[in-house]
């Protein structure tokens, strides 16, 4: 039986952009907030995957990272009155080094012991922003005063075009990184870091590549939140929400830029559709992750390149030998 042919990831991204470029005039304002939304989610899920599915960093420190770049920029603008397009920089830059910092545990820990190791610093995370009340405002949070804008121009809109333009830059950034050499280097140190050392990869400087471009994709979505929102508050970066990124990448598929985007768009959309039925969220995730798990192990994106020649990479984002 012949697959149906689909046309690539340049023309099938090309339609969705335009689709949410257009979605204002169409949309109501739930919708726009969910698109809004959405793109936020995209960053989130495209910088963990070029952390975990190119450079196979097994770190979950996104979501923490993402809230300190909310709290910073939120913090930043509410207590200083620090106009947003010097906040939500600062808090990016804060988020980066902090991501930076990170990456300088990986080169000793790796696998699980790194994936407890972010894990442990996640939490500590988000145990400062419920408790460091002199500075964080504790576990209520509190509202940003948002910024003024022209009568024509509503601040949702502002926001959701901010984040589109956003989320089209970093996917166009990221598939040119990965298509680099930067990006066979990564791929190279995922494989296996001893072989990627002997060709002459320095360890150091790949993996403070990758855990600084991840963190500056959850800044940057940490300051379009504040902007989206008017409101900080510790719970959005908690647990659940780490959980939610990783399986967003591992739906869409590791190792894939397009993957990010499905797996993003996949999950919020089910989690939004669910919304009315709680006790059915969890049964729905994990019949969802069965499902990708038996039929297609390396996420929607893997699928499609197996059984899609458009979907075919010139570059290998998946180990050798495997199609």
């Amino acid at each position: 039986m012949r697959h149906l042919r689909l046309p690539g990831p340049l023309p099938c991204g090309l339609a969705a952009l335009l689709l949410m470029a257009l979605l204002p005039l169409i949309a109501n304002p739930y919708i726009l907030f969910i698109a809004n939304e959405l793109c936020i989610y995209v960053l989130l899920s495209l910088g963990l995957n070029l952390l975990v599915g190119y450079c196979g960093q097994l770190a979950f420190a996104q979501a923490a990272l993402w809230g300190i770049g909310a709290y910073a920029a939120g913090l930043l603008r509410a207590r200083l009155g620090i106009p947003f397009v010097v906040a939500i920089p600062a808090g990016i830059a804060l988020t980066t080094v902090i991501g930076l910092l990170i990456a300088f545990p990986a080169l000793r820990l790796s696998g699980h012991y790194l994936a407890l190791a972010t894990l442990a610093f996640a939490q500590f995370t988000t145990w400062v922003f419920q408790h460091w009340d002199a500075v964080t405002l504790g576990g209520g949070g509190f509202r940003v005063p948002l910024p003024q804008m022209p009568a024509f121009i509503s601040p949702g809109l502002a926001s959701y075009y901010a984040a589109l333009a956003c989320v089209v830059l970093a996917v166009l950034l990221a598939a040119r990184i990965v298509c680099s050499r930067i990006g066979r280097a990564m791929i190279a140190v995922r494989d296996g870091e001893l072989a990627a050392e002997s060709l002459g990869i320095n360890l150091l400087h790949i993996k403070l590549i990758a855990f600084g471009l991840s963190a500056a994709c959850a800044g940057i979505a940490g300051g379009l939140q504040v902007v989206m929102m008017g409101f900080v508050s510790p719970e959005t970066f908690d647990l659940p929400q780490m959980v939610l990124q990783q399986a967003m990448i591992v739906f869409g598929g590791l190792g894939s830029v397009a993957g990010s985007v499905i797996g993003a768009a996949l999950l919020v959309g089910l989690q939004e559709g669910l919304r009315a039925f709680q006790g059915a969220q969890e049964i729905a995730f994990g019949g969802l992750l069965l499902g990708v798990v038996v039929l297609a192990p390396r996420g929607i994106a893997g699928y499609l390149r197996q059984h899609h020649p458009a979907w075919r990479d010139s570059y290998v984002a998946t180990p050798r030998g495997r199609p």
